[in-house]
């Protein structure tokens, strides 16, 4: 009886141990919303192609004059550095501005940025409407027309999905990209 306990004991000490090691992120514990749409290859994709995946999302435009060019070239060295650290991970961009984000036109960006559209997946083939709710409720994040001009106002930040579809973290995607951190975060998901 003695034995059995201390071997109980032992292995929940292990499992315990265990877990400390990895510390997982776990600052927003967001649920992402269910969705299918339309990728830059013309195919449908969605919440279930990334389920049991850890990956990373944005908010872009591909007319953006300001922070878009600049996010997704910081994307662009995000996935260069998880490739380098043998890290699976998907990277997905939602497009704000879906009528005029043609599957052709995300193509044509992604080219500026050296992307690999392996693991990149550049979103489009839903209302402008949608794409406002869907960053809402699954990011926090707000995108609006600028009433002013022919731009999006959206958050800057690249947002941390588990396995589970819950995004756990997000870090600026703007400036001062914490690449390490996420590279990190994203090894502790696996």
């Amino acid at each position: 009886m003695k034995n059995r306990l201390l071997l109980v004991t032992v292995i929940t000490l292990l499992v315990v141990l265990a877990a400390c090691g990895k510390d997982v992120p776990d600052d927003l514990d967001w649920e992402v919303q269910d969705f299918t749409y339309t990728d830059h290859t013309k195919s449908e994709y969605g919440l279930n192609d990334l389920e049991g995946k850890v990956w990373i999302a944005d908010f872009i435009f591909t007319n953006c004059e300001t922070v878009c060019p600049p996010m997704t070239a910081n994307m662009s060295q995000l996935q260069d550095k998880l490739s380098e650290a043998d890290v699976e991970v998907e990277l997905v961009s939602f497009s704000v501005d879906p009528e005029r984000d043609t599957p052709e036109q995300l193509v044509t960006f992604s080219e500026k940025f050296d992307a690999d559209l392996s693991n990149w997946h550049f979103l489009t083939g839903y209302t402008e409407e949608e794409i406002k709710g869907f960053a809402e409720s699954s990011f926090k994040t707000a995108v609006d027309a600028d009433p002013s001009s022919d731009q999006f106002i959206h958050g800057t930040n690249f947002y941390l999905i588990n396995k589970e579809g819950i995004a756990v973290k997000k870090y600026s995607g703007y400036s001062n990209v914490p690449f390490e951190e996420i590279v990190d975060d994203v090894k502790a998901l696996q």
